[in-house]
């Protein structure tokens, strides 16, 4: 049993227990789903090296879920799991996928309605059923219906971030077997892109019947639509589709560059191959023989015709290089001006183009020098047990300086986020002596600083749920949206801007408070946003958590090209969040952002001295 099918059953443990109206429980099986899914390693690697007592090691995993996990493991299930889900058999992540739809709606829908699954769930809907409910009505019915429309349009795609662990392990999985030279992941996961639709899998080796072989033994494998001697295409326990090929090595860059994509970048570089009298496909970049014969190059495998000269294709800097390009990071292959822009890098070229930040012209190359994976040295959206995090301010510390960082912002969010346990002027100052005591006393001897923040809640109106006496103390303010989001598209930018011109908000934190496959962004004028925020000197964040991406890749070139600084922030809830960063960066180099555009990539105090 795979990690995402753990956390789907300990999930659906939680909304359960919820429907029964358990207390505690919920909470721990969630708490427990989150640690599951945040690992970098498997679970049943993790109990066949250490057994049982080892996955008491997982993040909110106790005692009773432990033993639950080793059953799953061992048989596929477990008793409390087997009666809950015929007390109530309902098929609750299709359920509560659905903006809006929690553990008692479903209740209440199965108890009133037997409604099974997303398929009941809208027929009731469109039959008018569900506003006849007690306690639901004709909005409720309506926002149903706009939810189950939101997830068709998703396409089904899975959250990068949340199926990635399982991606490469699957990856090193197939990089370990005795006769792969070469494995490497390509198709959208390459490119990073925040869901993807299925994964390509690229391999060079001598032997591809027995790679094959191997491939179809692993117990990832759900079904096996076709199987051949150099392809083979499966479906995925998690739902999603795979192909394996082998390719021979002399083609590996290009098969690399043809199915990592994009679709319009690759016909991009067709059309330069094409413009130059060449051919590019899969197998190589290719040239006609000349008159004189066959060139000593070529290589007659029954690929490609026996007067084609290859002229790259074994790496993918060669292939870029050969069409005079500089070579394009992955993140960056969506056709977006990226081939132009590395045309004019590699002919030395420096191009004029207007940068209001500066208020005059800006001299530089076009191709930008992406910002690192490895490049952040604090993370400015951190929340402790103080709120709803799952651990204390200085197991968070503690898990930054072991991630590599140099400072966190604890932002824990405040008091009109009740279910939170929101901060009041009250419990904040308590907060911000209890930081300076920890900063002064626990680890002085560090170079590691813990800063002083909070995630303020903005009101409808734009106002903010804390005194500006208070926010004025905080070493940094964060401000979000989390309630509201159906105002019009000129009332949620007014509110945005309001809180902007607060001279006390550094940072506006998920901007259009999107969760993918869930909950559609709020609606703004980003162009008007994104000069506010260049106005008044505020950050926009690029929220790192896998489902929120926020804000997208395409607001992120936006800010590059206004001088908008940015943050990229993990919106950490757990020691294992710190990880989410990297999804974070990759956003941001989809962006085209570079580190200078990114104010945690920078010094403490050079960040510092850049907030309001």
């Amino acid at each position: 049993m795979t990690n995402s099918e753990i956390a789907k059953i300990l999930n659906e443990m939680a909304v359960l227990y919820e429907m029964e109206g358990v207390l505690f429980k919920p909470r721990a099986y969630e708490k427990a789903a989150l640690g599951v899914e945040s690992l970098a390693q498997e679970v049943k690697e993790i109990y066949k090296e250490g057994g049982e007592k080892a996955l008491l090691e997982i993040p909110g995993v106790g005692k009773g879920i432990a033993f639950h996990i080793k059953q799953l493991l061992e048989k596929g299930n477990f008793d409390e799991y087997e009666k809950l889900k015929k007390k109530i058999p309902v098929n609750i992540s299709e359920l509560t996928a659905v903006e809006g739809v929690g553990p008692r709606m479903v209740k209440t829908l199965w108890q009133k309605l037997r409604i099974r699954n997303l398929a009941d769930l809208e027929k009731a809907a469109k039959a008018g059923k569900i506003r006849k409910l007690e306690h639901f009505g004709d909005k409720s019915e309506q926002k149903i219906l706009k939810g189950i429309e939101f997830l068709k349009k998703s396409g089904g795609r899975a959250v990068l971030g949340f199926i990635l662990p399982e991606i490469r392990t699957l990856e090193k999985m197939i990089q370990s077997f005795p006769e792969v030279e070469k494995a490497v992941v390509a198709g959208s996961v390459r490119r990073s892109k925040e869901t993807i639709g299925d994964i390509d899998i690229l391999v060079t080796s001598s032997k591809p019947e027995i790679v094959m072989e191997r491939f179809l033994g692993l117990l990832f494998i759900a079904h096996v639509y076709a199987h051949g001697k150099t392809k083979t295409a499966v479906k995925l326990k998690n739902g999603l589709d795979a192909d394996l090929r082998v390719v021979p090595k002399e083609s590996f860059g290009a098969a690399l560059n043809y199915f990592t994509g994009s679709k319009d970048h690759n016909v991009a570089l067709r059309q330069i191959a094409i413009k130059k009298g060449w051919k590019l496909n899969e197998y190589g970049l290719f040239r006609s023989a000349d008159s004189r014969g066959q060139d000593a190059d070529s290589r007659g495998n029954g690929l490609r015709g026996s007067a084609e000269i290859l002229v790259a294709g074994k790496t993918e800097e060669e292939l870029y290089k050969a069409l005079g390009l500089s070579y394009i990071e992955p993140e960056m292959r969506e056709n977006t001006g990226e081939i132009e822009a590395a045309l004019r890098h590699a002919q030395g070229k420096l191009v004029i183009h207007a940068r209001s930040d500066l208020g005059r012209a800006r001299v530089g190359p076009l191709l930008p020098d992406l910002i690192k994976y490895g490049d952040l040295k604090g993370d400015m959206q951190v929340q402790t047990d103080w709120t709803d995090g799952e651990n204390s301010i200085e197991e968070m510390a503690k898990a930054a300086m072991e991630a590599g960082l140099q400072y966190i912002v604890i932002t824990d969010h405040t008091r009109s986020l009740a279910m939170t346990g929101g901060s009041d002027e009250k419990k904040l100052l308590k907060q911000m002596a209890y930081i300076d005591k920890l900063n002064s006393k626990q680890i002085p001897n560090s170079k590691f600083k813990i800063l002083k923040g909070a995630e303020v809640n903005i009101g409808k109106n734009g106002e903010l749920d804390i005194k500006d006496e208070v926010l004025a103390k905080l070493d940094v303010v964060g401000a979000a949206v989390h309630s509201h989001f159906n105002l019009s598209r000129q009332e949620q930018t007014k509110r945005i801007i309001r809180a902007m011109e607060n001279t006390n908000v550094d940072i506006i934190f998920h901007l259009t408070g999107r969760l993918i496959n869930k909950r559609e962004p709020i609606e703004l004028d980003i162009d008007e946003i994104i000069a506010a925020a260049k106005r008044t000197g505020t950050i926009l964040e690029v929220n790192a958590y896998p489902n929120r991406a926020d804000i997208k890749d395409e607001y992120i070139r936006k800010c590059v090209r206004a001088g908008v600084k940015m943050s990229i922030d993990s919106d950490a809830h757990s020691i294992q969040h710190f990880k989410m960063l990297e999804f974070g960066i990759a956003q941001a180099r989809r962006g085209w952002a570079e580190r200078k555009d990114i104010i945690n990539g920078w010094s403490l105090e050079k960040m510092l001295k850049f907030l309001k």
